[in-house]
């Protein structure tokens, strides 16, 4: 029933154990926009509808994600954005280098930082002193929520006995064909402290995908879900809604108006059945994919 609950919020905010808000759906600038300009998709996001903006230094475009959210004109108020720090650093630098990020996106602070990835970190830093780095960043108020990215449940175990401040989130890669390797790590999150799972890579299936196990099974789910609907229902939105209802927020990204559009009306998607769920489940379970930070899971 959580996980139900959980989707059903999904139309607005979602609480982190911190108390504060963070909107369920996230534009981000990786994979795609990677090392690109983003300012144009970035604005066509935010006039679109998107308020929850994720960038990360290793992106290489937080100068290009500012003018975008500058050229929106939205007010700061309204906008939820995100930095992750590079890999690399040591807690030396955490400070200095959200503070270039800041410079670059135009902001007194970001709404959630977090750390990229728990390796390679340098080895005069352990992962509990880059931690203690990104707690004083927060008790600075440079970052209001601050979190992990890429975290095994080893990666938190390191962290989570000496930290005076338990993480708002773990950003993991979440599709059917990880999910098996996955739920070890949601799982561990919600009793350890609820953190909350931001996902990526969910389109996965249909994108790198094609021909797999999942795409036997979407086309009847697609169509009892616009019957229920009452209007066209994708792919993309039911797996969407697979991603929802495991509990995830869900970072997205597309340079195209319509499937902008497309990505925020999943929300809207009623509910997949118990039974469908497990059937995607079924069909993930076929097949192991992972595309993104294969050496933190030793892949």
């Amino acid at each position: 029933m959580r996980s139900r609950q959980w989707c059903l919020r999904a139309m607005a905010t979602i609480t982190l154990n911190d108390g504060t808000q963070i909107p369920s759906i996230a534009y981000g600038t990786g994979t795609a926009l990677f090392g690109r300009d983003c300012a144009n998709a970035v604005r066509l996001a935010i006039d679109t509808g998107f308020t929850h903006l994720d960038g990360a230094q290793a992106y290489g475009n937080e100068d290009s994600l500012g003018a975008g959210i500058q050229a929106a004109g939205k007010p700061r108020s309204e906008l939820y954005i995100v930095t992750k720090l590079k890999g690399g650093l040591g807690a030396a630098q955490v400070k200095p280098s959200l503070v270039k990020s800041l410079q670059q996106l135009g902001v007194d602070y970001v709404d959630l930082f977090l750390i990229h990835t728990p390796k390679p970190h340098p080895q005069d830093s352990t992962l509990l002193e880059l931690w203690k780095a990104v707690e004083a960043v927060h008790a600075e108020g440079l970052a209001k929520s601050i979190g992990v990215s890429n975290f095994t449940v080893d990666d938190l175990k390191a962290i989570l006995p000496g930290a005076k401040i338990i993480p708002s989130v773990n950003q993991i890669e979440v599709h059917p064909y990880v999910w098996k390797a996955a739920e070890p790590i949601v799982k561990y999150c919600r009793e350890n402290g609820n953190i909350a799972i931001a996902s990526y890579g969910g389109l996965t299936p249909l994108n790198r995908v094609p021909g797999g196990p999942v795409d036997n099974v979407l086309p009847p789910i697609v169509q009892r879900l616009e019957e229920a609907f009452g209007k066209p229902v994708t792919a993309n939105q039911a797996l969407f809604k697979w991603t929802c209802q495991k509990a995830a927020i869900v970072v997205t990204t597309s340079s195209k108006e319509a499937r902008i559009k497309e990505y925020l009306e999943s929300v809207r998607v009623p509910d997949l059945t118990a039974d469908e769920i497990q059937a995607i489940d079924d069909a993930g379970a076929k097949l192991h994919k992972r595309f993104f930070m294969k050496h933190v899971f030793g892949e």
